[in-house]
């Protein structure tokens, strides 16, 4: 069981001691896309939807979510974020939010990334619902991570 960091040594699920650790500036970007039907797009870039400006609601959901990103992964440990950014971009198919997280901490902020890009598709997804419960949320995935012993990561 060893080969796994959050199991002990009988299988027990526990959170990694990164104590002894270096802190280092680490960063993390992921994003998660949202397909949605092509009027519905329109409205939410040209701020038009019933429920208002979408587009602000999901930078906030996603900023909030990956400061809260601990309370909702068990084994996560919680991290003084030192910036969040959200960047949510129109696509042929829907929008693309990206979720950028940088801390200095003796742990990675890979899941505050994800969690954050997860968060604020699910809120463009009830913000938009009334008018395409179709909309499909996915890929949510990292795309690059930096700092650590383990260096620079970036999907290919």
């Amino acid at each position: 069981m060893s080969d796994f960091s959050h199991l002990d040594d009988r299988g027990q699920a526990r959170m990694v001691d990164v104590g002894g650790k270096e802190v280092s500036a680490r960063r993390a970007v992921a994003e998660a896309r949202v397909t949605m039907d092509g009027t519905v797009r329109g409205r939410l870039f040209d701020g038009s939807l019933p429920k208002g400006d979408a587009v602000a609601i999901v930078r906030v959901a996603a900023i909030q979510g990956a400061k809260r990103t601990s309370d909702l992964v068990p084994l996560c440990h919680p991290l003084p974020l030192d910036a969040v950014t959200v960047e949510i971009e129109e696509t042929d198919e829907g929008a693309r939010i990206v979720v950028a997280a940088t801390v200095s901490a003796r742990t990675g902020v890979e899941m505050e990334a994800i969690t954050g890009a997860a968060i604020g598709a699910i809120a463009l997804y009830d913000m938009i619902k009334g008018l395409d419960r179709s909309a499909e949320i996915g890929p949510v995935r990292l795309l690059e991570k930096s700092g650590g012993k383990s260096g620079t990561w970036t999907r290919d």
